[in-house]
């Protein structure tokens, strides 16, 4: 198929400001305005503020802390943007931009293949369709974090027939010996840690406006690249057999697109997946939290005092990993639901206000914007650390931190004072953006669990017949969620009951499955 040309109607950026994700709530730009030209040379992120300040790093504390990689290999100290570089891996082919191919593709070529041996799901999904190739002419778009975990996921999809290409959903949380490991591979991939903002949209825009080259399928996280194809390239939009959205923000822009009638294409919702929602969001973060929070800080939890804001999946496994390291934790909830069960869980559901002069870590977890804002900050007492769990980077309000009269004070890889004339501080992780893979690494297997999820909803999408799937948002069919938590029951040597006849008539249900109606809450 031709590619088509489309005349460039938006800057997909929203107007420009702090980039991982968008608020919910946040809407596109006047189409009239024009997308500006490829900005000259950049420099780093410290020009945000003209009271920032670094101080040098020891090599206790570059030890200490590995940025989303377990080695800290994604900081090489190569100062040369890499869309200044040309670059080729050993094919010959140029069609990629990351930090450095050659010096780091087999460390990351390393990082994969360990990462291969904690997710059984999605390898024993390449071993049982890689003959029957159900991608086979999918031509996807992919915009997610790039680490070794979605590595595995990437080159499952190329051994399922697909062809992809691949840019990041987060500035902060690639790790830069993945990609490079990747374009070796062949993968074109455009991506590297701490992106500009218009790096940012630049990568995307390769992935969606390449030569001889048109995509049929988006995966999406936070909504991104939806978000840029839709705008930039509505023609080439409408030739979108699915999308693939894992993240509360994009879905919530998906729905937002359905309601308006602007959403052409069918779209899967995998975040509101049952194995998505409990694995990824409820024990992997359960898990991540405390890894981010001790490689950035060297924090001592026991007997501190924490806020979650949000007891959703998320702040679940939060709330209950810093409870489990002795931590006094208090809830802060919109909905009585959530509320209700985080007091039956024993935990106190508070205002922010009520506490924020006291907590000495305060965690966001809704998905929201200005959850925590300047006055809040103002509040706290020297030395708290702020981070963010949720999906957007919109949950802090750090452009409010962003002032004449607040010093930053960068002391290490994502870690930054923020200094007031009195001299009392605070410390941001990250930035806002997510502290779990912008600061630590994430389990293997509870994305292998999403990988698979994903994998299955894209084959879905791709392969449905006419008429299917409208263009609306779908929730991952009951039965596609058992098939994933099927595949990685092996893993602990686990064996499944089978129903009788006679038991599967009483119950009403096939013996095969689905074995629960979509309304169950698990």
């Amino acid at each position: 198929m031709n590619n088509l040309a489309d005349t460039v109607v938006v800057d997909p950026g929203f107007g420009g400001g702090d980039k991982q994700q968008q608020a919910v709530a946040t809407q596109p730009q006047d189409p009239s305005i024009v997308v500006p030209p490829p900005a000259t040379k950049q420099s780093s992120a410290l020009k945000k503020t003209n009271r920032y300040r670094s101080r040098s790093l020891s090599a206790s504390s570059t030890d200490s802390f590995s940025s989303a990689s377990y080695t800290g290999s994604s900081e090489d100290g190569d100062d040369v943007p890499p869309r200044e570089k040309v670059q080729k891996n050993t094919k010959g082919s140029s069609d990629f931009c990351v930090r450095n191919i050659a010096a780091q593709h087999a460390f990351g070529r390393r990082e994969i293949e360990i990462a291969e041996q904690e997710m059984p799901g999605i390898m024993a999904l390449r071993k049982r369709a890689a003959e029957d190739k159900p991608l086979k002419d999918a031509k996807i778009v992919g915009c997610t974090h790039i680490n070794a975990q979605t590595a595995v996921l990437i080159e499952t999809l190329a051994e399922l027939g697909a062809s992809v290409r691949w840019a990041a959903c987060n500035i902060y949380s690639t790790q830069n010996e993945v990609a490079a490991a990747l374009a070796e591979s062949g993968i074109p991939i455009f991506a590297w840690r701490g992106e500009t903002e218009e790096d940012f949209w630049w990568c995307i825009d390769r992935c969606v406006n390449a030569e001889n080259w048109q995509p049929n399928m988006i995966l999406d996280d936070g909504g991104d690249a939806t978000h840029l194809m839709l705008k930039k390239y509505p023609t080439m939009f409408k030739l979108v057999k699915g999308i693939v959205e894992e993240s509360v923000t994009g879905v919530h822009r998906l729905y937002q697109l359905s309601k308006a009638g602007k959403l052409t294409v069918p779209a899967m919702n995998v975040n509101d997946s049952v194995t998505k929602t409990k694995f990824d969001n409820l024990y992997s973060c359960k898990e991540s939290i405390l890894d981010s929070l001790k490689r950035s800080t060297d924090v001592m939890f026991g007997g501190k005092q924490v806020v979650v804001c949000g007891y959703g999946d998320v702040g679940k496994g939060c709330a209950q990993a810093l409870k489990g390291q002795g931590c006094i934790v208090y809830i802060t909830e919109i909905d009585p639901i959530c509320a209700l069960q985080a007091s039956m869980d024993g935990f106190r559901v508070v205002k922010l206000n009520e506490v924020i002069r006291n907590v000495d870590i305060v965690v966001t977890a809704t998905g929201n914007k200005n959850v925590v804002v300047r006055e809040h900050m103002d509040k706290m007492k020297s030395g708290c650390i702020v981070c963010n769990m949720g999906h957007s980077n919109t949950e802090i309000d750090v452009n409010g931190l962003r002032t004449p009269d607040l010093t930053w004070e960068k002391v290490r890889s994502q870690v930054d004072h923020i200094i007031w004339p009195e001299g009392k501080y605070i410390i941001l992780l990250a930035e806002g953006r997510l502290v779990n893979l912008s600061c630590s690494s994430i389990p293997s297997f509870a994305v292998s669990i999403t990988s698979a999820t994903q994998a299955l909803a894209l084959i879905e999408l791709f392969n449905a017949p006419p008429g299917r799937y409208k263009s609306d948002v779908y929730l991952l069919p009951k039965k596609m969620d058992e098939y994933v938590a099927s595949l990685h029951l092996p893993t602990f040597d686990a064996h499944l009951t089978e129903l009788s006849d006679e038991q599967a008539k009483y119950m009403g249900l096939n013996k095969a499955g689905p074995f629960k109606p979509n309304y169950y809450r698990y």
